[in-house]
């Protein structure tokens, strides 16, 4: 073992990996940051330009841009409420709302620790236990999938705010929306009325940004209109000092059970493929609210809050890797692209890598560790500047978010009718906070949505339509129990947050 340590040192530690990495991850920062530009673009773009190089360097480059720009998308979700990629639609809940205090560099400083430390964390998990996770992953069939669905969707009554019916009623809208398109087991068109455009349903990139971004661009410069003394995003007049917008060591260190829960979270989803960043962000959110000593920050500008998103989000980066490597099953759309990167390298992913090549694998390994140290250092060079996109005059500042907004959604399909789509959902999102509906739940919904319906279906498919497969298969027994206790627990808080509320 120590030589082939050794031989993956000796792979890692040549100029052109590091400046591979580095290369990585500042285009990866930069793409992250520009809503509607997603990882699973920025990889893909990448790809021919590996072609040329080794495996090490190939694969140490595409990791920087796939971990930085998971990070990346924390930037514009704190900074304008719009999340540069769907991992990162938990951040802006308690990202966007610091910023409005005069807060986003406090926000955009935790978001990096978060990020950081929860990936570093998830890597040396990944590193430590690869082929043991694996093993576990492949006990989890459509069954178990399922289960494990409908415990995440216990988020939605955890993120619904004071109102636990509208809560329920965003996150009805959300499944609805989801069903759009072709049945992915049947090929049945579901609410397309004729529409070819709606076939592959409703695209996330300008559904997420029509619901976050629209909203607030109509809120700013409505607000601009009223009250034409406020200049800028921010909600407060008083003035924040520079001490103000540092984290202290008190906070930094409080935030530590957040990250490593974070961590945890996002190595077990991260195993499971299909899942992804969006639905880990939101299950530690959830689960950090919980067991917060103060639930009630969560939503109004909680920084645990954004330790708890991007920490999750982040988590998941690492773990993704192990069933691509071990197994040769892409996680996500992004490790289907980095199984490419590996075939064009004429590596197969799977039992036999670690075999043949297993320097490889440790010099990867050495890179997905130290791609960390280097986000931590760009990163933070980057939010010197990022954070005073809160003082541009507002009147200069959402026309651009809305030339931006309308490019990535353009861009993620080369479609005019997602630039469409963008505005209806952004209308209906509108409407939806003026009624007080929260947009959380929809987002979780619309996620999670196509995950349960494929493992209910497949599930009762493989049994034969006998419902009594969820409660005889242990692992998804045990999920279920889980998620009768969660219910449980979160009405109990609702209630006692109702009481509290009256005594008021």
């Amino acid at each position: 073992m120590v030589d082939h340590l050794l031989l993956g040192l000796q792979l890692f530690f040549q100029w052109n990996v590091l400046l591979g990495m580095i290369f990585g991850v500042v285009t990866g920062i930069v793409i992250g940051a520009l809503p509607g530009m997603t990882v699973v673009m920025a990889v893909s773009l990448a790809l021919p330009f590996t072609f040329s190089m080794e495996p090490v360097v190939a694969i140490s480059f595409l990791l920087g841009i796939y971990k930085a720009g998971v990070y990346g998308g924390s930037m514009s979700a704190i900074l304008i409420g719009t999340p540069g990629t769907p991992g990162a639609a938990a951040t802006v809940m308690d990202g966007y709302a610091l910023t409005r205090k005069g807060l986003g560099k406090k926000a955009l400083d935790m978001a990096l620790y978060a990020s950081v430390i929860a990936d570093l964390l998830s890597d040396i998990i990944t590193v430590l236990a690869a082929v043991q996770i694996a093993r576990l992953a492949l006990m989890i069939g459509p069954v178990e999938f399922f289960a494990i669905i409908i415990f995440s969707l216990t988020i939605i009554a955890a993120v619904s705010g004071k109102s636990l019916i509208k809560g329920l009623i965003s996150g009805g809208l959300g499944l609805l929306l989801a069903t759009v398109g072709m049945d992915s087991l049947y090929g049945v068109t579901r609410f397309t009325f004729g529409n070819i455009n709606l076939t592959g349903g409703l695209n996330m990139v300008p559904v997420l940004i029509g619901l976050f971004a629209i909203p607030e661009i109509i809120h700013q410069l409505k607000g601009k209109k009223l009250h034409p003394e406020k200049t800028t995003i921010l909600d407060t007049d008083v003035v924040v000092s520079t001490q103000e917008n540092k984290i202290t060591w008190k906070e930094f260190t409080g935030i530590f059970p957040t990250i490593f829960r974070g961590a945890i979270v996002g190595s077990i989803i991260g195993i499971i493929p299909g899942v992804g960043a969006a639905s880990a962000s939101f299950l530690n959110y959830s689960r950090s609210k919980k067991v917060s000593k103060h639930p009630e920050e969560y939503g109004n500008g909680s920084l645990e809050g954004v330790a708890a998103a991007e920490a999750g989000n982040n988590g998941v980066c690492g773990p993704t890797l192990i069933p691509l490597l071990t197994l040769g099953i892409p996680g996500d759309k992004t490790t289907a692209v980095l199984l490419g990167a590996f075939v064009i390298q004429g590596l197969t992913p799977g039992p036999l890598l670690f075999v043949k090549h297993i320097d490889i694998i440790y010099g990867i390994f050495f890179a997905m560790i130290v791609i960390n140290f280097i986000v931590f250092g760009i990163g933070k060079m980057a939010l010197k500047w990022a954070a005073l996109i809160s003082h541009v005059p507002r009147e200069v500042m959402f026309p651009i978010v809305f030339i931006l907004c309308v490019f990535g959604c353009y861009a993620s399909n080369n479609m005019l009718f997602d630039v469409w789509l963008m505005l209806i959902i952004g209308g209906m999102g509108y409407f939806m906070l003026m009624f007080g509906l929260p947009l959380a739940p929809f987002v979780i919904a619309f996620i999670l949505s196509p995950l349960f319906e494929d493992g209910l279906r497949r599930s009762l498919i493989m049994s034969q339509g006998d419902l009594t497969v969820f409660v005889t298969q242990p692992i998804a027994l045990t999920f279920l129990i889980l998620t009768l206790f969660s219910i449980i627990f979160i009405l109990r808080g609702k209630k006692k947050e109702l009481a509290l509320s009256k005594e008021e």
